[in-house]
């Protein structure tokens, strides 16, 4: 599974809140929570996204409440995958449910904002292209990367659920 996309850079402790607004989770629409993503901290962000695009951030990314709506805004935004030094647990579970891939990454600060990059999640490699830089994070386990290929943990769980009944 390989992404390709510039990269949005963010330091720590970004929190639910900060990615998504409380007064906005009266909605579940991903393309709506996708407009107002990091609008308290960085305004024009849903604006700046192209699709494919990539979150880097520092540590405990994702921290605050566990409301789902955080990586639905990500996802809607045009985000296709976060990579940080370390992310909250509970936001990393609800990005997969969602079929957000996330990564770690300790040598996040060699990414520059606007940068672009190349991710294999299958090897954990993040190339920063046009500057010959190979960074290496955890790989994205097999299993997490059929959930995400097929829209997240329902999806996923319908689709073998139904094959189980078809044999």
């Amino acid at each position: 599974m390989i992404i390709k996309g510039r990269a949005h850079k963010f330091g720590d402790n970004i929190n639910t809140d900060d990615i998504i607004a409380a007064k906005y989770l009266d909605s579940q629409d991903e393309k709506f929570l996708g407009s107002k993503c990091m609008e308290n901290i960085y305004p024009n962000f849903s604006k700046q996204v192209k699709k494919g695009d990539i979150i880097i951030a520092g540590k405990n990314f994702g921290c605050g409440s566990s409301r789902e709506h955080a990586p639905l805004a990500i996802k809607g935004c045009g985000v296709s995958l976060v990579v940080a030094k370390s992310f909250a647990r509970i936001f990393y579970r609800n990005s997969i449910n969602i079929g957000l891939p996330l990564l770690e990454c300790k040598e996040v600060g060699s990414i520059k904002d606007k940068d672009f990059l190349e991710v294999d999640l299958s090897k954990g490699e993040i190339k920063i292209v046009g500057k010959s830089k190979v960074l290496n994070s955890e790989k994205f386990p097999l299993f997490l990367q059929e959930i995400i290929d097929r829209g997240g943990l329902i999806a996923w769980l319908r689709r073998n659920l139904k094959k189980r009944r078809n044999r």
